[in-house]
């Protein structure tokens, strides 16, 4: 996911997507524990989603 793409997206839209992807990890956390997880970076590349959506969503805070 890129910044663009999250930049563009309203509050609501934010809080969806942070929500999935919320539990896209746990999913693949789960995956992972029980040893049918293909690629791990891909642990690594939702962390770094959830950072961006929160990072997109406290610069609104401040800004607002």
């Amino acid at each position: 996911m890129k910044k663009i793409d999250i930049h563009k997206m309203t509050d609501a839209e934010l809080a969806g997507k942070l929500k999935e992807l919320k539990s896209e990890l746990f999913n693949l956390r789960f995956r992972h524990a029980s040893g049918q997880l293909e690629n791990p970076l891909s642990i690594r590349n939702c962390k770094r989603d959830i950072a961006r959506v929160n990072t997109e969503i406290r610069a609104r805070e401040l800004k607002a």
